[in-house]
């Protein structure tokens, strides 16, 4: 079963002092009870609607200063956490896609925590967070036809061998490593500034395992790395 060890590049905690990341590997199994996810994600659109968690609006905001400092421009492109949120706001819910996709789409939003989910089997090589030089490859949809989008230099991005995986750090995630509940590694990134309480960090990562088990028994999830 292929495994990841994920990197960080040195650049990245002048970037952001103090970044930490959850890294969970799953090894799934058929999808037995999807109500998991979109009970979770109907309780996560509530937490929002209500304010919270606590420390939401610090972390965003300390997120919106990160991509400011690598040329991003948060009200265009926000980090995933705020994107999600913002809509939830404004929808008052969000309609379900994929059992795996909405269940982590639900942590991120209960814990206003940028998560990414992944096709692990698609990876070339493992996935590493670094600043781009602008010749990457990402691949994207223009117009309903696939199509390469790469990078501008000094984006912060996650890629592998074959290019990048996702833009502006957690902003949009390429075509090729997209993850769906038929997938069977599944990697996923929790992605956290030290506006969160480190003790949410783990909680968060603790209740997308409780999901996924719950969702999938049979799962093999093998321990979380704080990076």
């Amino acid at each position: 079963m292929p495994s990841v060890i994920p990197s960080i590049a040195p650049a990245i905690s002048e970037l952001a002092p103090g970044f930490r990341a959850l890294s969970i590997v799953a090894h799934a199994a058929p999808t037995q009870q999807p109500q998991v996810a979109s009970q979770a994600l109907e309780q996560a659109c509530t937490t929002v609607l209500a304010g919270g968690p606590a420390w939401a609006d610090a972390h965003l905001a300390a997120w919106a200063e990160v991509f400011q400092a690598f040329g991003a421009k948060p009200k265009r492109t926000p980090c995933s956490a705020d994107a999600l949120r913002k809509r939830v706001m404004r929808d008052g819910s969000m309609p379900g896609i994929d059992p795996v996709v909405d269940l982590y789409n639900a942590i991120s939003l209960q814990y206003a925590v940028p998560v990414g989910g992944e096709n692990l089997a698609a990876y070339k090589g493992a996935p590493r967070l670094l600043v781009a030089d602008g010749c990457e490859l990402f691949d994207c949809y223009k117009d309903g036809v696939l199509a390469n989008d790469p990078p501008a230099p000094g984006e912060v991005v996650w890629r592998d061998d074959h290019g990048v995986t996702c833009r502006r750090w957690n902003w949009r995630q390429g075509v090729r490593t997209r993850l769906d509940a038929d997938a069977q590694q599944m990697w996923f990134i929790l992605e956290s500034l030290p506006a969160m309480p480190l003790a949410a960090l783990h909680e968060a990562g603790e209740r997308l395992v409780d999901g996924l088990r719950q969702m999938m028994p049979g799962v093999v999830i093998e321990a979380p790395v704080l990076l």
